[in-house]
């Protein structure tokens, strides 16, 4: 099975688009040799302040790539999870690992979402290839059987399946959380194009963009078992599945400290802010038609892409012409479409002006950005939600962004004047009842393609996706 077909955007965005030589190979190459070539180099991440400290844990590498890190009940530990399904639980005290759960035991292969309750329920997101070029997901649980003493899997819901775009914008299934009461799971299903454009699977399926089953939310209940999933919106909605739409691909979700929940969110192959959102029950966060604050020029008649100074051609939607004169596009919906948080930097804000096409600071010139730079991939985002640091971050969220990128111009595709692989400062501010705004500041850079994150009491650690797949501590200043 390729790479594409299996991973989030973010992989795409590098391996694909952005890799040159013998690399790009990688594009074609299963996951057992793609964890052993990401080995080549170690990064040493550095904290940009002098209160923060940051120190290796241990090394996750092996046969499959390292994908997700979330805490147990006890602080003591963490556990990880890899793309095949193994998960491995970690010992912070002895600087130990060990191996717990196999997809021989949960039946789950291409895993790539995981949460805990406070319970110490297991929840797990994986996905499967069908005939036809289809795909179905399936969220199982695990439970701790004192008794058996091991965990008992169960599924808590699978979709049917429905139709991949054969292309590597097939999203699927992925980030999951618990709600802070322990009642439902949220669980994001991404987009199965790059921006709305026809996807046809070689033919199989003509006309079609968006199916009932993507770029959407799901909540469901965490005492639901065996809930089958249908592909069709109206269906979902009225069973009371439905949480939000209009997201291209919530890769990772947090809830923050007064309750309310966040998502970060991928963005296309054009040079368009990836976002931030508050997420709510009942509203369309724009996709396809708006992404990163603007609009989508494919949804209007008169566009011509020879004219877009937003298309980089090292981009495989660019290169495929995905973006072209699209008279069919739908027409946008007559709610309203929810804007992303804005910006106000100093960080993570640099944007490609459409009309003169040269890169720009969005803070430099008192503007905000919706949200990030463009091809940051934003991912491991977490809140300091026990107030257990300082004053100046206490209760501030923080997150991660997995591509590389060129501090210093553009010699990548994206993102530009953006290094990225850092851990962002998230002070968020409410703005009434409408939305958020923030100040995005880096705190800790150097990171091999950090993947998630996860945060116990004032320590952030990080798991990384290339390299070693090491698992970093990040000490922030505690309360005093």
């Amino acid at each position: 099975m390729k790479i594409l077909e299996r991973l989030p955007s973010y992989f795409e965005r590098f391996l694909y688009p952005q890799i040159v030589g013998a690399a790009r190979l990688l594009y074609l190459l299963p996951c057992t040799i793609l964890a052993f070539i990401c080995t080549d180099a170690v990064a040493v991440p550095q904290p940009l302040r002098s209160d923060i400290t940051v120190k290796k844990i241990l090394d996750t590498v092996s046969a499959s790539p390292s994908i997700r890190i979330v805490k147990h009940p006890n602080s003591r530990f963490l556990m990880y999870l890899k793309l095949n399904g193994d998960i491995y639980r970690v010992d912070l005290l002895k600087g130990t690992q060990l191996r717990v759960n196999t997809s021989a035991q949960h039946l789950l292969a291409n895993t790539q979402g995981m949460a805990i309750g406070s319970d110490g329920v297991i929840y797990l997101v994986g996905n499967e290839d069908l005939p036809n070029n289809q795909t179905r997901a399936k969220i199982v649980k695990g439970v701790y059987d004192i008794v058996l003493k091991k965990r008992v899997w169960s599924v808590l819901a699978e979709t049917v399946g429905y139709p991949k775009s054969a292309t590597a914008f097939d999203h699927r299934f992925n980030g999951i959380v618990v709600s802070p009461a322990g009642d439902f799971i949220y669980v994001n299903s991404g987009s199965r194009t790059d921006h709305g454009e026809i996807q046809t699977a070689g033919g199989l399926y003509p006309n079609i963009r968006e199916v009932g089953l993507t770029a959407c939310i799901l909540r469901l209940p965490t005492g639901g078992s065996n809930i089958i999933l249908p592909n069709n919106r109206a269906s979902l909605r009225s069973a009371g599945y439905i949480f939000s739409e209009g997201t291209r691909n919530t890769f990772d979700m947090a809830f923050a400290p007064n309750g309310d929940l966040f998502g970060t969110e991928n963005g296309p192959d054009r040079d368009m802010s990836e976002e931030l959102n508050w997420l709510r029950l009942g509203k369309h966060y724009g996709f396809p038609w708006r992404i990163g604050g603007e609009d989508n020029p494919q949804q209007f008649p008169d566009y011509d892409p020879v004219t877009d100074l937003l298309l980089d051609k090292r981009f495989i939607a660019v290169k495929k012409g995905f973006y072209h004169n699209d008279p069919t596009f739908p027409k946008r919906p007559v709610r309203p479409l929810i804007e992303p948080i804005a910006n106000f930097g100093p960080d993570a804000d640099s944007f490609r002006d459409p009309i003169d096409g040269l890169v720009k600071d969005a803070s430099d010139l008192g503007v905000p950005l919706g949200t990030f730079t463009s091809h940051r991939s934003p991912l491991g985002l977490v809140f300091d939600r026990t107030a257990a640091m300082s004053a100046e971050f206490q209760g501030d969220g923080f997150m991660l962004s997995w591509t590389p990128g060129d501090p210093l111009g553009q010699a990548v595709a994206g993102p530009f004047h953006d290094a990225s692989q850092d851990l962002l400062n998230l002070n968020l501010t409410k703005i009434g009842q409408s939305n958020y705004r923030l100040q995005a500041t880096r705190i800790v850079e150097g990171f091999n393609r950090p993947i998630d994150a996860e945060i116990i009491g004032n320590n952030i650690y990080v798991l990384e996706y290339g390299g070693t797949q090491g698992i970093w501590q990040i000490t922030m200043p505690p309360k005093i």
